[in-house]
Formats: C-alpha cells, structure tokens, sequence
C-alpha cells in the first residue's frame, strides 16, 4: 500500500479522530484536500485493535528469539572492537548468541521494570535526559489505545528536577510518577553514560528488551508529538507493508556523508576527529553511496526521530547492531545506520516512508532552548565545524565513495 498524506488543520478533522466509532461510517465520505488519506484504507478503529490484539498473541509472528550475550563490564554495551562488532553482522545461525548491551545493570526501579515487563501488545517509548525537551501528550487516541498501548517515558533526574520547579512532580517523591499517558522512569543515568544523548539511545534501541513482552514499539522523540493514534500507525506503516520496521526518509539527505558532513558543519557532534576515523572505518569496510541498486531501500538516510517495530528478529538484530556502533563511535545514529543495514544477514525489511507522512503524524517542536545539561568539553569549542573527506584530505579512505556519490566519474 502506497501512503499519500494531504496536509490537514481541521478542528473538525481531530474531533472525528477521535471519535473511533464514526470512522467506519462517515471518515471516508470526507472528500476534502484537508483529509490524511490513508485513514480510508482501515474499515475502523475497531478492526485494526482486533487485528493487532490477535497478532499480538500469536507468538510464531515474532519468531524466532534472538539470544543475546550476558557478562559484566565496564561500559552498558561492553565496548567492543570494530573487528568483534562486525563478526556479528552475519546472524543466518539463530543460536548464535549477540551483543545488545545490558552488560551491566540498567539503573531503574523495580516497580518500573515490572510495569515494563507487563506491557504487552503495543508500546511507546520516548526519553527526555539534561531537561533537553518538555512533555508531550499525544493527540487522536481512540476510545480503547489507553487501555491498549503502553507510553513510557525514561528521564534522569536533572528532567525531574525541571518538573519539580514548575510543580509537576517531586523528585523526592518515592510513588510512581505518571503524567497525563505517560508513566516517567527515572533512569540514575550517572550509572550509565556521560553524554546524556547516549543514555536516550538504550531506550531508542534496545526497546524490545526494555520490554520483553511487548510485540510493536514507537519510538518518538522528545520533540514530537504524536497526532494520529499508535495502533493505526503499527498498523499502516508496519503490518500493512509486511516490515519489520518503519522510519521517514530524511528530508534532505540521500546518502551518508551528506549527513557526516551537515554533523561536522553544524557542529550537532563535538568530535570531528571522531567523525573522520567512524566515516574512514565505514568506508574501509566497503560503505558505498545510495543508488537504485540498494533498493528496496529508498536512502541511506533516515529521520530516525519516529520508529515503528515489529519485535522480531530483522528489527531486533538491527537495533542490537546499531546500538554497538554508536557506543563505539557516537549517538548520531543517521551516520551507522547504512552501513548496519546494509552489511547485515539476513536483511530487515524496511518501509522508510515520505517526509509528507511523518510531517503528518506528528509536529515538531523545538528542543529546550535552556537546560541543565552536561556541557561539552572546553577543547571542543575550538574545533572547526568542517569535515574533509575529500580524496586529498585526511579521509582519503572515503574517496571513491565521494566521486561515486558526486558522479565525478560520469565527468
């Protein structure tokens, strides 16, 4: 099914979102440029929570299990070589035991690991650490997704403190925080990471084994907000299209170094050194450009704010994968993402959606502008906001890459 979202500001639009039981009857007679068109491929609200809640139950859907490796050290994810890294990236052989971090203690309560461990069915997951963004309520929930979908936010307790200053929760508080869907787990995130961002990746991509029993995730950035229910979302953009996962297009970058350089050039990642040895390590390891012969995949590059899961093997090796390389190089998980799915056997089945549709399910706001943050180290405000990559510069390892993705060759 091919998705065509048309912009819509309606009042009238929303109410009838949420009103499920008219769906059915009336939300498809609608013929207005207003309308997001691809509510009229569901009969109604009704049949896309029978049809998940029975998926959801039939556990051979999520076959088979990956198993992953237990141990101790020192860092969450054990910090592996590149060379130990890529030796997982072939997993034909299911007992064959990977890393997916959990190698040491995740820093929650026992009351918020049990309540994650009963979430089945559907969950979201957000994180809000440093006091980066606000909370969000999401917007056009039918009458049954709260007692159907889960919504889980991780925060540290600099967010908490933030939340205590303008009086909605306390801190010191020893009950179970919840604010408006979302239930708050504090995370004692100096167990974990230095850089805050790193801590939001655990969430982002090890959700199925934060929650074991649950089937489909969405992850969603603090700075979204959700605008059109979770189950017509899984259902749609996941069930429909028979993936293993759903995520936007970037809206405009096509391949991988377009982002590694907008990265240095915008200074969204300190360590250009770091930038130049992740990109020169990709290239070495055979990362090319996009081109139709990647295809199914329509870009190397995603707007990974928004992901859609099914819990089973393509999208769970996937998300193990990726989160190792981040914790080698950096949370800027755009730059590992081509080269995971690429190089990875067997390959995850991926819908990566237009831009139109995710400006449609959710709206963006801007991070906190003002926060509590950890600050980056003094030597990297001195650091240029460029990365050569270029075939004389210091990453000559990517110079085929680059002629290939400027068509110099064609020259």
């Amino acid at each position: 099914m091919h998705l065509q979202i048309i912009p819509f500001r309606s009042n009238s639009i929303t109410s009838l979102l949420l009103s499920p039981q008219l769906w059915g009857t009336q939300i498809c007679n609608l013929n207005r440029p207003i309308f997001v068109h691809f509510l009229c491929s569901f009969l109604n609200y009704w049949m896309v929570l029978q049809k998940i809640q029975d998926s959801s139950r039939n556990s051979s859907m999520f076959m088979p299990v990956l198993r992953y490796m237990q141990g101790n050290a020192e860092s969450f994810g054990g910090n592996f070589s590149t060379q130990k890294r890529i030796s997982y990236f072939d997993h034909l052989d299911n007992g064959k035991e990977i890393p997916c971090g959990f190698m040491k203690e995740f820093p929650i309560s026992k009351s918020d690991r049990a309540a994650m461990e009963k979430c089945g069915g559907v969950v979201v997951v957000s994180a809000i650490f440093s006091d980066h963004d606000k909370i969000r309520q999401p917007k056009g929930l039918g009458l049954k997704s709260p007692e159907n979908v889960c919504f889980f936010m991780f925060v540290d307790h600099t967010t908490l403190k933030g939340l205590d200053y303008h009086k909605v929760v306390s801190p010191e508080s020893s009950s179970d925080y919840k604010i408006g869907v979302w239930r708050l787990v504090r995370v004692s995130s100096q167990h974990l990471y230095k850089n805050p961002a790193m801590n939001g990746v655990i969430p982002k991509y090890l959700v199925h084994r934060l929650f074991p029993n649950s089937k489909y995730s969405i992850w969603v950035d603090a700075k979204l907000q959700l605008v059109v229910d979770p189950l017509l979302l899984i259902h749609s953009l996941v069930i429909s299209e028979d993936v293993d996962m759903a995520i936007s297009k970037h809206p405009f970058f096509v391949h991988t170094l377009e982002e590694a350089m907008a990265t240095a050039r915008w200074k969204k990642w300190w360590d250009i050194e770091s930038l130049k040895l992740q990109m020169g390590t990709y290239c070495a390891l055979g990362l090319k450009p996009w081109t139709k012969e990647k295809l199914p995949y329509t870009s190397d590059v995603p707007d990974s704010a928004l992901i859609l899961r099914k819990h089973g093997k393509g999208s769970n090796l996937f998300s193990c994968l990726l989160f190792n390389e981040l914790e080698a190089f950096n949370p800027r998980d755009q730059l590992a993402f081509a080269f995971v799915r690429d190089r990875m056997k067997p390959k995850v089945k991926m819908n990566m959606f237009d831009v139109e549709v995710f400006e449609n399910i959710v709206v963006e706001y801007r991070h906190n502008l003002k926060h509590r943050g950890t600050k980056l180290p003094e030597s990297s405000k001195n650091k240029r906001g460029s990365l050569d990559l270029s075939v004389n510069g210091t990453c000559s390892l990517c110079g085929s890459y680059l002629v290939e993705m400027w068509g110099e060759h064609h020259n």
